[in-house]
């Protein structure tokens, strides 16, 4: 009876250490997943420049979007990505009181980047359809703004998830990461976009 429950135990241990020792590829999948869409949004970019190159605009009618809102916006972003870093670090020291803090300013920021893109959008000279270049325009911030807003969400969803007694912890990394991951790639994304829509 001894050696029954002493091998079965084993084989337990043994099924445990296995299931452990399995990579984990959630990660990898986010990450292919985030590729496909970065492809999306590559197709959006050549379009738009392919527009601006074969059909410019009648003369008279070349927009000069304003720069200083779309700056602010990007240095909210870029900032939001450091919070957001910190927020990671403080969750894998166990600090989740500090987390949880960085988690809010993160999705503040995010937020606040999607109430400029708005103010923006109110103080165009062009409308959706004007013409080719404006609804490329309003296709490509508006594909980005949707992508900032599910990200804003999923950050608020873990900073409730990483209160005391939450599924995310010190020992559950993973919602965190795969947020963290994804609004790693929005920003970037959005450093593109400002690059191209507004600097050329």
């Amino acid at each position: 009876m001894t050696t029954l429950s002493t091998n079965t135990q084993a084989s337990t241990e043994h099924q445990v250490e296995g299931h452990g020792a399995h990579p984990d590829f959630r990660l990898f999948g986010l990450a292919t997943f985030l590729v496909a869409d970065g492809m999306t949004f590559a197709g959006f970019f050549a379009a738009y420049l392919t527009f601006r190159a074969v059909n410019p605009l009648p003369a008279g009618s070349s927009y000069e979007l304003e720069l200083l809102l779309p700056t602010i916006n990007t240095v909210l972003l870029l900032v939001s990505s450091l919070t957001f870093h910190r927020a990671g670090s403080a969750l894998k020291a166990g600090n989740n009181p500090l987390c949880r803090r960085w988690l809010a300013l993160t999705a503040a920021l995010g937020f606040t980047f999607l109430a400029g893109q708005m103010k923006e959008y109110f103080s165009l000279p062009f409308g959706l359809t004007d013409n080719l270049f404006a609804s490329t325009f309003y296709a490509i911030t508006g594909f980005h703004g949707l992508h900032v807003t599910l990200g804003g969400l999923m950050i608020l969803i873990v900073w409730w998830q990483s209160r005391p007694g939450g599924r995310v912890s010190e020992h559950n990394l993973f919602p965190l990461e795969a947020t963290e991951l994804y609004w790693h790639f929005v920003d970037g994304i959005w450093v593109v976009l400002y690059g191209i829509l507004y600097l050329l």
